[in-house]
Order: C-alpha cells, then structure tokens, then sequence
C-alpha cells in the first residue's frame, strides 16, 4: 500500500489529528478524524444507514483546503 500522507489538522499540534492521506495505487482517500457524537450519527443514519464496519467522522472546515488536494490528487490525470 503506497499512501501519501496530504496533510494534518494544522491547529492541532503534536497529538492525534484529523489527517488526510490518498492511496496512490487506488486513489482511494484515507481520513483519520474526530467519531461523530450520538447526535450526528442518530442524523446521518437518517439518511444512509451506518453498517458495524463502517464509522462517520467529523473534520473541520479548517481541513477542506487539504481535502482538496487530496482529491485532486486521487483524480485520474
């Protein structure tokens, strides 16, 4: 697995972070953030249904720049 790690929460500081990775073989993308608090999750699965294998995470709007070159960095050229 090839992962290029974009960038982290940069307000964060030195402990665990909201981070964004894209996977170079399948151009998945590969996020670390903060579980959902049981308000969001009761309002997600409200719309999709949340399987045991699969979890909702929080990033801030802060991240959204690093979301963007992640995803263009996982687009076909």
């Amino acid at each position: 697995m090839e992962l290029r790690f974009v960038g982290k929460d940069p307000e964060s500081g030195d402990h665990g972070c909201p981070a964004v990775w894209v996977d170079d073989e399948t151009k998945d993308l590969v996020i670390q953030g903060v579980n959902a608090d049981a308000d969001t999750l009761a309002r997600t699965t409200q719309d999709s249904p949340l399987p045991d294998h699969e979890g909702v995470i929080r990033l801030p709007q802060r991240m959204i720049p690093l979301l963007r070159e992640a995803l263009d960095g996982a687009e076909p050229q």
